[in-house]
């Protein structure tokens, strides 16, 4: 599929989204149902090797840049599996770990991380982590990161609805006063046990959905950065490296390249990364129209939309930027745990 073509159908699904519509398929119901067997046969395999379980990683990274009188960044986690961490056994190797400790160093102030993502949770689910963030004033985050998606097309959840419900959880935390960034649907094609050409379907399916999410995200205020296409050709070449034992979720490498593709958009929503928001033209960003930007970027590693222009002959514009990414490694030492345990997988 062209990124124009992509662009179009993105476009459709994100429209139905906002005013109602709900019937708008991805690649065909009966491409679309056998896409579905072979991804609901990989992951039937998920947690052969681990233990289900997530590990909580909750609690204060950063703690030697303490300032008196500077209170610490809040940063919250929601989404599905992806968000959790799940697949990898340590707390620091967690996302939500690898981004909280990320930020305080580029910030260099503490970071209280607090995850409410749900292993195997679909959109839906956002409506009631949203509602558990916003549940007390006083702890209002400063940014909350989103990733979700890939249950949503496994369990043939319709796009409109699928953006209707990230749009919706978007514009609450944003009214709340957090920064929002969304992790955009990941590649589905990029699942070991999906065979062509159900793979071929599986990625166009996912793309499509994550160009859609961010055309919903940036008009409430967010920004999103792809995780499709970075993990497509990584996971495709080294899959024993970046995919976890479960050959479904990512391996601790595997979360590293996603925290590496996201902190810089994380730390630009709060003001902090040492880079110009103007577009850098030998990195061939810019503005476009929203629809061509979040089909790009779809199709491209890390890049980042966030919305620019109010409008536009060809409607909303975004800003499309390719920002250079700096290696997030584990944390030396893992976090004060809110509370032990972890969070039971749930698919």
């Amino acid at each position: 599929m062209t990124s124009m073509s992509r662009a179009r159908v993105a476009r459709r699904i994100a429209a139905g989204a906002a005013y109602g519509g709900g019937g708008i398929g991805l690649a065909g119901a009966a491409a679309v149902g056998l896409v579905l067997a072979e991804v609901h046969m990989a992951r039937r395999h998920v947690g052969n090797g681990t233990s289900g379980r997530v590990p909580v990683a909750d609690g204060l990274y950063g703690t030697t840049y303490t300032v008196p009188d500077e209170p610490p960044l809040r940063l919250t986690m929601l989404g599905d599996s992806t968000a959790a961490g799940q697949g990898v056994h340590r707390a620091g190797q967690t996302p939500g770990a690898l981004l909280a400790s990320g930020l305080s160093a580029v910030a260099e102030r503490p970071v209280v991380l607090h995850n409410v993502a749900l292993p195997g949770a679909t959109s839906d689910d956002l409506d009631r982590q949203v509602a558990l963030v916003l549940a007390n004033p006083a702890l209002m985050p400063d940014i909350c990161v989103i990733m979700i998606g890939a249950n949503d097309v496994t369990h043939r959840m319709p796009p409109t609805r699928s953006v209707r419900h990230l749009s919706a959880a978007v514009r609450r935390l944003r009214t709340a006063g957090a920064e929002v960034v969304v992790g955009t649907c990941p590649d589905l094609g990029t699942v070991e046990r999906v065979q062509q050409p159900l793979r071929w379907l599986a990625r166009r399916s996912s793309r499509q959905l994550a160009a859609a999410q961010t055309i919903g995200t940036v008009a409430q205020g967010g920004r999103t950065v792809s995780l499709g296409d970075l993990l497509g050709p990584e996971f495709e070449a080294n899959p024993r490296e970046l995919f976890g034992p479960d050959n479904y979720h990512p391996s601790a490498e595997g979360y590293a390249t996603a925290a590496m593709a996201v902190l810089p958009t994380v730390c630009a929503a709060l003001g902090v990364w040492p880079e110009e928001e103007r577009p850098d033209v030998s990195r061939r960003e810019g503005f476009l129209p929203v629809a061509r930007a979040a089909a790009e970027a779809a199709s491209e590693a890390g890049t980042e939309v966030t919305a620019a222009m109010p409008t536009g002959p060809r409607g909303p514009w975004a800003l499309l930027k390719r920002r250079r990414r700096r290696r997030v490694q584990e944390p030396e030492t893992e976090a004060t745990q809110a509370a032990p345990g972890s969070r039971k997988a749930s698919a």
